[in-house]
């Protein structure tokens, strides 16, 4: 039997266009380096997932990528053409046979596409400038005509996870890739129409979520979920600020959205701009979001008290990243009253009794600290 502490964790969550989720908990999305070299889903990646679908009320995928030089990782699955749909319909499908609502996660890597995977070896971004980290190549710049064809990919892509069966998209507009390299001083330098004011560094961004809305509104015979990420602030000096975030926020807010989700380690971190302040980067988003739109909350949520205290910040979902591969029954053991069973460290024996894919087992092997245990 639940505890009753816990039971707001499992109350269903309706979306403004009527969509249910069965529960609050959101698996959110991780790169998992295990597709197929095709672009296609593997049995790995299919096991992995169903796995962690059983409990949650949404699933956000990995990104996929939906032009040939947007492909950010090795081992990354894609939608780049209509070929892809077989396998991005057997993702949605497996999803969703579990109860848990399908979104699939879509971007263009820009800057941070390895210049070993990138078709001719060419790196793209919002301007040609050097990435901080040792070994990253200096991209060129896009031009304005590249800029509406990869919007216009933005479409395409939606279109096809409308086809293959899933509930929704979310933008990926965080984590340093395209989307967000425009809306940053940093990476963008540009003196057009997509870049210098904040305004217009807000171009790309506005651009694609109106693309995906349209190709939504002429597509999809049935309701489908928008979402879209973002990365609140950046090291980089310029970087972005909390309060350049809050006036993109408030601008995503006015767009008719189904959600926003911001990627935070730390789902009570405070903001790194801005000394005085005292309150949490979540209680800032949602002083300017209101009710307009739900956000869902991240960040190093490992247990049921966790994620009981996420939930009193006011978001109205959750987000489960690394806790989910540690335990994928983490829902399930609230459910039952076994919220002290949950395990909140990764046991170095278990990856197969886990459904983890090879690749992404190597890749938490040799990135150790990301997830707690290892």
């Amino acid at each position: 039997m639940t505890n009753e502490k816990y039971k707001p964790l499992l109350e269903p969550f309706d979306f403004s266009n009527g969509v249910s989720l069965k529960n609050r908990i959101v698996m959110a999305p991780m790169t998992n380096y295990s597709s197929n070299e095709d672009g296609t889903v593997s049995d790995e990646e299919v096991d992995y997932y169903i796995r962690r679908s059983k409990g949650v009320g949404m699933v956000i995928t990995a990104c996929t990528y939906g032009t040939p030089n947007g492909q950010g990782f090795p081992g990354e699955f894609a939608a780049h053409t209509d070929e892809m749909i077989p396998s991005l319909k057997r993702l949605a499908s497996a999803i969703k046979d579990e109860g848990a609502k399908a979104i699939l996660q879509i971007f263009h890597a820009g800057r941070q596409v390895p210049k070993e995977i990138a078709p001719n070896g060419d790196v793209v971004s919002a301007s040609a400038v050097a990435y901080p980290a040792e070994g990253k190549p200096v991209p060129r710049a896009l031009t304005e005509n590249e800029i509406e064809a990869i919007t216009r990919d933005f479409g395409e892509m939606t279109r096809r996870a409308i086809e293959a069966g899933y509930d929704g998209v979310e933008i990926h507009g965080a984590n340093t890739y395209l989307i967000q390299q425009f809306f940053s001083p940093h990476s963008n330098r540009r003196t057009d129409r997509f870049g210098g004011t904040l305004e217009k560094r807000m171009t790309f961004p506005l651009a694609v979520v109106d693309e995906v809305k349209r190709v939504v509104n002429e597509y999809a015979k049935e309701t489908f979920i928008v979402g879209y990420r973002f990365s609140p602030e950046e090291p980089e000096e310029p970087g972005i600020t909390m309060a350049d975030t809050l006036i993109l926020v408030d601008r995503l807010a006015s767009k008719n959205l189904d959600y926003l989700h911001v990627s935070l380690m730390d789902f009570w971190s405070k903001p790194k701009s801005g000394d005085e302040e005292t309150r949490s980067r979540i209680e800032l988003l949602q002083e300017v979001i209101g009710d307009r739109v739900p956000l869902i909350g991240v960040g190093s949520i490992y247990t049921a008290e966790d994620a009981r205290k996420a939930l009193t910040s006011g978001v109205p979902l959750i987000g489960l990243g690394r806790e989910l591969l540690i335990d994928p029954e983490w829902v399930q053991k609230i459910e039952q009253g076994r919220e002290d069973e949950i395990v909140t460290k990764l046991e170095i024996d278990k990856q197969e009794e886990l459904d983890l894919p090879t690749p992404l087992w190597q890749r938490i092997l040799k990135n150790p600290g990301w997830v707690p245990g290892i």
